[in-house]
């Protein structure tokens, strides 16, 4: 008979690729990981992983199997979120990873009616726009831009169709011009974001299917995204942000956006928890409100 902790044991090896990791998360010994496979295995009556002494990978009869072991896992959970008393829902420590302009003028607020509504829980937020490691770093979710390629963790959508926007204040319009084209912008200053060393000055924009990589000239550089976008509204140069980061501030006059019928990258927000074990009641909560605002701003960005 299939155990269930040999079947998460599974998922997590296979997500992680190391039996070591796995069981460093899972707080146990290596040795008792790899006797839960081993277990699994003669369960089966088949080969679920490929070991040698410097690689972990899993058989084709171990991926033929693999998301069939994480939608009973699924199953299961979805049947025990169910039969929680709801008492128990929202209460306890919650520890938050935020990038720094989002969690500060959007996120923000957001925790705080949430944690009105349960007023038993306890949020810890940490701002930074460094990476934030779910699995080393003290935290519970991370809130992070850009695609999900990492099958190591979960991520839970948030506004899927979110873009980076070029945009200036309405006194370096009024002193500098607008550009009307992209050889024009590129003559422009620039608020540049720099992350551990690396200055991000080439802005993509893509109109009818052809891409544009426009070499920026920076005016300033700040490795705080939310101190690019006060600079932006303070009529400093011209910025390349999220739209989730400077809706309001565009909704409200103090930011305009620059090559209207241009489109920037894609930045899909996502929510990032660890393993399906923190998808707790709270967590999902904390997405559902996050999402619903998301969904206001998203149909508000420009197409």
């Amino acid at each position: 008979m299939l155990r269930l902790e040999d079947l998460t044991l599974f998922v997590r090896a296979a997500a992680l690729n190391s039996f070591s990791e796995t069981a460093r998360e899972a707080g146990l010994q290596p040795a008792q990981v790899s006797t839960a496979i081993k277990r699994l295995e003669q369960t089966l009556n088949t080969r679920l992983f490929a070991r040698s002494t410097r690689s972990l990978r899993l058989t084709p009869e171990g991926e033929t199997w693999l998301p069939y072991a994480i939608t009973a896992l699924q199953t299961l959970e979805a049947g025990f979120e169910q039969i929680q008393p709801a008492a128990d829902e929202v209460r306890g420590v919650l520890q938050i990873a935020v990038p720094s302009d989002l969690g500060r003028n959007m996120l923000l607020w957001v925790f705080q009616a949430f944690r009105r509504e349960h007023p038993a829980l306890h949020l810890k937020i940490l701002f930074s726009d460094q990476i934030t490691d779910v699995f080393k770093d003290p935290v519970d979710i991370a809130f992070r831009y850009g695609n999900n390629d990492d099958a190591s963790f979960v991520a839970l959508p948030l506004a899927p169709f979110n873009r980076r926007v070029v945009v200036a204040a309405p006194s370096y319009i009024a002193r500098c011009g607008e550009p009307k084209t992209i050889s024009e912008l590129a003559q422009h200053d620039a608020l540049t974001y720099a992350l551990r060393g690396r200055i991000y000055d080439k802005w993509t924009l893509s109109l009818d299917g052809d891409m544009h990589h426009v070499a920026m000239k920076s005016a300033m550089v700040s490795d705080d995204a939310e101190v690019i976008r006060r600079l932006a509204i303070a009529g400093e140069g011209i910025a390349y942000k999220s739209w989730l980061d400077v809706s309001e501030d565009v909704n409200e006059g103090r930011l305009k956006i620059i090559l209207p019928q241009y489109q920037g990258d894609s930045v899909p927000l996502n929510m990032i928890c660890p393993h399906r074990k923190q998808l707790s009641a709270t967590v999902r909560l904390l997405h559902q409100a996050v999402k619903q605002h998301c969904d206001v701003l998203q149909s508000l960005m420009p197409e």
